[in-house]
């Protein structure tokens, strides 16, 4: 039988979504294995003198559990 856990996470970067999610699957994988896959739950663009400064995403990430 397989078991299935998922956690919620925010990650942010400089450089864009796609950053922030690479980052945040990255970190992670530093204390969990068996990651399965990831959800984009959110998107928020943080907003600096005007311009966007900061990409932020909301993950769900899956993990077996043993």
């Amino acid at each position: 039988m397989a078991v299935a856990k998922t956690i919620e996470i925010i990650s942010g970067s400089a450089e864009g979504f796609d950053a922030a999610v690479r980052e945040g699957i990255a970190k992670a994988a530093e204390t969990l294995d068996n990651i399965e896959g990831a959800w984009v739950k959110d998107t928020k663009v943080v907003v600096r003198d005007g311009a966007a400064a900061e990409w932020r995403v909301t993950l769900a990430i899956t993990f077996m559990v043993k």
